[in-house]
């Protein structure tokens, strides 16, 4: 039974579940749009919306946290002095979810995973 159990599967385990949404969240730091399943978009969402929230607070304890899921010290630069700063007004709902139809080889629902204040861009 999966009472009270958060999270999608995704068919992965563990590790590569946490990986997946590391490196997800770290493609949408840099690019700011990410083109993905609908499944792994909602998964990772609530990831880099915490992330954003620790890189407003701005202090070190919090640049470590994100260093423990970001590994890249470039991304965590950009996150804290690019991204976080347009975000300060907003207390929360710093993504969005753009629905995009079917994948034509697998069917699978496809979405992209977007900054609120990001260019409309897609991919």
């Amino acid at each position: 039974m999966r009472h009270r159990k958060k999270g999608r599967k995704l068919n992965r385990t563990a590790a590569h579940r946490r990986a997946l949404s590391a490196n997800l969240a770290a493609a949408l730091f840099e690019r700011e749009s990410i083109k993905t399943t609908l499944a792994k978009a909602k998964e990772v969402r609530p990831l880099a919306e915490r992330l954003i929230t620790l890189a407003k607070r701005g202090d070190l304890a919090a640049r470590r946290r994100v260093l423990r899921v970001v590994r890249d010290r470039k991304l965590v630069y950009k996150l804290f002095n690019q991204i976080a700063p347009r975000f300060v007004d907003r207390p929360g709902g710093y993504t969005r979810i753009v629905h995009l139809g079917h994948r034509a080889g697998d069917g699978a629902p496809m979405a992209v995973l977007q900054l609120v204040e990001a260019k409309a861009e897609e991919g």
